[in-house]
């Protein structure tokens, strides 16, 4: 294992830029620059999406601009390039089949087959092998929304429901025999009941010695720092090894306006503030409990990646140790995961794929969740800048 050291400097933008050419950095400002503008992005992703349903030729223009810039292609082939850069940079790519918005048993049959071949290739291709899914790639939205209801399920519902925990089982036993991490992603809070408790109910069965099966936990929901508590009591009085992913969250406008149409209080937190100190707090819990639980900590926050590495040091962790994951998406944050791979970090990305026409939602909530992020355009922007400044005078 690598030496102990202090959280390393993001601003180094010769390091968070090096695999991107001139044209590239350029293409990453432009994206950036109209994300800063909330209204270019409403007004951008109406007409687009308009197009699509008109099915009008503008394809070619999104894959050369903001799905370049997001994802790696349209099929697993398609990504390789970008998946070997990241390998060549010390950062595991983690391909994720981002076709959302199916809703039938002939697409989720389709998606689990996918999945198959994503353990598949991240066990060739991978040193840490991982994958990831998304549980409504194999179920429908609706029958997940009444089960975390805890209502009753027809006879044909009940059917529908044990193909779903089925093809979850595929996966998980697949992930489980050829040893790849599979992370289960968090979504929607009226249908995240569900998703905990399949997700649990997998952890319990295929996480002995090693985590196989990572639940994932939204730390904008001011409930959540409770659970993962609870869940580290379960992972040690059931002897199972706790997998679990720290976000912040992704659906924050559309919790809070359901919750104001449907008269419920948001699980959402009050401000930014009490989400930083969540996540954080989520951070100190899992570092004290290494032995436990193995983490994924997604962030795109500088201060909580400089936290955990400051944790890992005042607790004589190694930079690289087996049980710690940094991760970051594709085309965000790169001063985050390549200055932390350099430093000896364990660095994912996730690597999202599929085509352009079904991974628009994807791609648009990249778009609206960029805009709503306080100065994180504006830092992206400024490192991009620095970088183009550099280059130049170099």
């Amino acid at each position: 294992m690598s030496k102990v050291h202090t959280a390393p400097s993001f601003d180094d933008t010769a390091v968070a830029f090096k695999h991107k050419s001139n044209g590239e950095l350029r293409l990453t400002w432009l994206v950036f620059y109209l994300m800063k503008r909330p209204s270019w992005v409403k007004l951008s992703t109406g007409m687009t999406l308009f197009a699509l349903r008109l099915r009008l030729p503008i394809e070619g223009m999104i894959k050369a601009t903001i799905f370049k810039q997001f994802c790696g292609g349209e099929s697993i082939a398609d990504a390789s390039d970008t998946y070997n850069m990241l390998k060549a940079n010390g950062i595991e790519a983690i391909l994720d089949y981002s076709v959302e918005g199916q809703e039938n048993e002939e697409t989720f049959d389709h998606v689990r087959d996918e999945l198959l071949r994503l353990i598949d290739n991240a066990k060739k291709n991978s040193k840490v092998p991982t994958t990831c899914m998304k549980v409504t790639g194999v179920a429908r939205f609706a029958l997940l929304e009444k089960v975390s209801a805890d209502q009753e399920l027809s006879d044909s519902e009940k059917q529908e429901y044990n193909r779903v925990v089925s093809r979850l089982d595929q996966l998980c036993k697949k992930a489980h025999n050829l040893g790849v991490k599979l992370y289960i992603d968090a979504e929607e809070s009226w249908i995240q009941i569900a998703i905990d408790r399949l997700a649990e109910v997998m952890m319990q069965k295929y996480n002995g010695e090693q985590a196989i099966v990572y639940t994932t936990l939204q730390l904008y929901r001011h409930d959540k720092v409770a659970y993962l508590n609870e869940l580290i009591e379960k992972a040690k009085n059931q002897s199972f090894k706790l997998g679990v992913k720290l976000v912040r969250g992704a659906y924050l406008e559309k919790e809070n306006l359901r919750a104001a149409k449907m008269g419920y209080a948001t699980p959402i937190q009050p401000n930014k503030e009490s989400t930083d100190r969540d996540y954080n707090e989520a951070l100190k819990r899992v570092v004290e409990n290494i032995n436990t639980v193995e983490v994924c900590a997604g962030t795109h926050n500088e201060r909580s990646a400089a936290y955990l590495c400051e944790l890992m040091a005042e607790k004589g962790l190694p930079n690289n140790h087996p049980s710690i994951f940094f991760s970051q998406l594709f085309g965000m944050s790169d001063n985050i995961s390549f200055i932390l791979a350099n430093s000896g970090y364990n660095v994912s990305k996730y690597l999202p794929y599929g085509p352009v026409r079904y991974t628009m939602p994807y791609l648009i909530r990249r778009a609206e969740e960029n805009t709503s992020v306080s100065g994180q355009m504006g830092k992206e922007l400024q490192l991009v800048l620095n970088e183009m400044d550099r280059r130049k005078r170099s």
